[in-house]
C-alpha cells in the first residue's frame, strides 16, 4: 500500500490537505472518497485504517481535512455542513480531473450524512457507505447544546469539542436546522450500505434504523458488534474497510483491460513504498502476503514462508486425492499440517549440509476414511512424490533480471 500526500482545491478556494491511499501496484480498480467525522481530521485512526483497508483491496481512497480543520486552509468558524458537502464535491472533481472519478463514497459519523447529501452532485458515485452516521446532521448540536442559547444571543460561542476549542456560529446551527435528510436518502438512487455499532453512545443505532428505513433498495445494514463510535480499535476499522470493499465489489466498474497476469505462466507480486504487504496476482486470483507485527509487518496475510508451506500442503492434498481416486480407495479427506523453521545442520540426520543452518518443513498428514493400513502407508509414500515436494528437494534455478515497464515480457 502506498500513500501520497496532496493539497487539493477546496470549494471556497483554499487548499485542502489530503492523503490518497493507493494499492501497492499503483493500479487501482476504482477510486473512493472518504469523509471524516465532525471536527476530526483525515488522520483520525478510523479514517486511516478504513481507507488503507480499501486500498489494500484495490480501491484507491482519498481522505482530506475539511476547510478549517487539520492542515487545511480556512477558518472552521466560517464553515457549515453545506460547505463540507461542497468540499466533498470539490474533492470528487479533483479525483476525476487528476486520477479517475470516485465510484464509491464513504462517510464516518457526520461525514456519513455529508456523503449522503453530496451523492446527488457526484454522478460517478455508484455506491455509498455510511459508518455510525446520524440520520439528520443536526444531531451534532448535542455536542454543544449547553451553549446554544449563547450562540443565538451573541451570534457565536467558543465550545470545547474533543478537548479542543472551536468557534460555532449561528450560521452553522441554522444550516444544520435547514438540512433535511429523509428526502435526500429516499432519492439517493445508489446502493447503500449502513454500518453502525449497536452500542454506539455518540450516535445511537436508531439513526441507522432511520437511514435504512428511508433508503430504497438495494440497501444493506451491518451491525458492528463490539465497536465504538470512533472505531478506536484497529481491527474494527480494518474490518469495516474490508467489508465495504467486499460489498462494493458488485457495484464497481468492471476492469476489462488485459490482466498483467493474462499469461498463466507469470505470477505478479507488488510491494508498496512502505510496509511489507505484498499483493499477489495469479491469473484472476489475488492474494495478500505480509510479515507478522513482531518483525515490523502489519500481518495482513501469510508470510512468504507460510505461502511456501501452504503450497507444499496444497500439492500434497491434491496429489493424494488424485492417487486415491485413481485407485478407487475410500479416502474421505486429507488434512496437512506444516511448520517451517531454521535448524542447525548438525541437527539434521538426512541433510548433506553439515555446517550452518538448513530449512526444515515438518509435515503431518491426517487421512480420513475407511482405509486399510497398507493403503495408508502407500499414501504416505505418495506424499513425497507431489510436484512441489520434488521441486523443494531438487535443484532450482532462479534467474533474476530488471523488468522495464515497456517490456512485454
Amino acid at each position: 500500500m502506498h500513500t501520497e500526500t496532496l493539497t487539493i482545491p477546496g470549494a471556497a478556494g483554499g487548499g485542502l490537505a489530503a492523503s490518497l491511499d493507493l494499492p501497492a501496484d499503483l493500479t487501482p480498480r476504482a477510486y473512493a472518497l472518504f469523509a471524516h467525522c465532525f471536527t476530526c481530521t483525515r488522520n483520525i485512526r478510523a479514517a486511516v485504517h478504513v481507507s488503507r483497508a480499501l486500498a489494500e483491496r484495490g480501491i484507491a481512497t482519498l481522505r482530506f481535512d475539511f476547510t478549517g480543520l487539520g492542515e487545511s486552509d480556512g477558518d472552521f468558524a466560517d464553515t457549515t455542513f453545506s460547505t463540507d458537502v461542497d468540499d466533498l464535491v470539490a474533492a470528487a472533481r479533483f479525483l476525476e480531473r487528476e486520477y479517475d472519478a470516485p465510484a464509491l463514497l464513504v462517510g464516518h459519523s457526520l461525514g456519513g450524512a455529508a456523503v449522503l447529501q453530496a451523492a446527488a452532485r457526484v454522478p460517478s458515485a455508484r455506491a455509498v457507505a455510511t459508518i455510525g452516521a446520524p440520520c439528520e446532521p443536526g444531531h451534532v448540536v448535542h455536542h454543544f447544546a449547553e451553549r446554544l442559547e449563547e450562540i443565538r444571543r451573541e451570534g457565536q460561542a467558543s465550545v470545547s469539542l474533543a478537548g479542543r476549542p472551536f468557534t460555532i456560529r449561528q450560521a452553522f446551527v441554522e444550516d444544520l436546522e435547514r438540512t433535511r435528510m429523509r428526502e435526500t436518502i429516499a432519492s439517493l438512487g445508489r446502493p447503500l450500505l449502513v454500518l453502525h455499532a449497536p452500542d454506539d453512545d455518540t450516535v445511537s443505532v436508531e439513526n441507522a434504523e432511520h437511514i435504512f428505513a428511508a433508503a430504497r433498495p438495494p440497501r444493506s445494514f451491518v451491525a458492528l458488534d463490539g465497536a465504538d463510535h470512533l472505531l478506536r480499535r484497529e481491527r474494527d476499522a480494518r474490518y469495516v474497510g474490508r467489508l465495504i470493499a467486499a460489498w462494493a465489489e458488485r457495484y464497481l466498474p468492471v476492469d476489462e483491460s488485459p490482466s498483467p497476469t493474462a499469461d498463466p505462466g507469470w505470477i505478479v507480486v507488488s510491494t508498496g513504498a512502505s510496509g511489507y504487504a505484498s499483493y499477489v496476482e495469479a491469473g484472476r486470483h489475488r492474494l495478500v502476503a505480509d510479515e507478522p507485527e513482531s518483525v515490523g509487518g502489519a500481518d495482513l496475510g501469510p508470510s512468504p514462508y507460510d505461502l511456501l508451506s501452504a503450497a507444499l500442503g496444497a500439492c500434497t492434498g491434491m496429489t493424494l486425492r488424485m492417487y486415491a481416486d485413481r485407485k478407487g480407495w475410500p479416502l474421505a479427506a486429507v488434512s496437512v499440517r506444516l511448520r517451517h523453521e531454521r535448524i542447525h545442520a548438525s541437527d539434521c540426520e538426512t541433510c548433506e549440509t553439515t555446517e550452518g543452518r538448513v530449512d526444515r518443513i515438518t509435515r503431518r498428514i491426517r487421512l480420513a476414511g475407511p482405509l486399510e493400513e497398507a493403503q495408508r502407508r502407500r499414501l504416505l509414500e505418495i506424499a513425497d512424490r507431489c510436484p512441489v515436494h520434488r521441486t523443494l528437494r531438487g535443484e532450482v534455478d532462479v534467474t533474476t533480471t530488471l523488468d522495464n515497464e515497456e517490456d512485454d515480457a
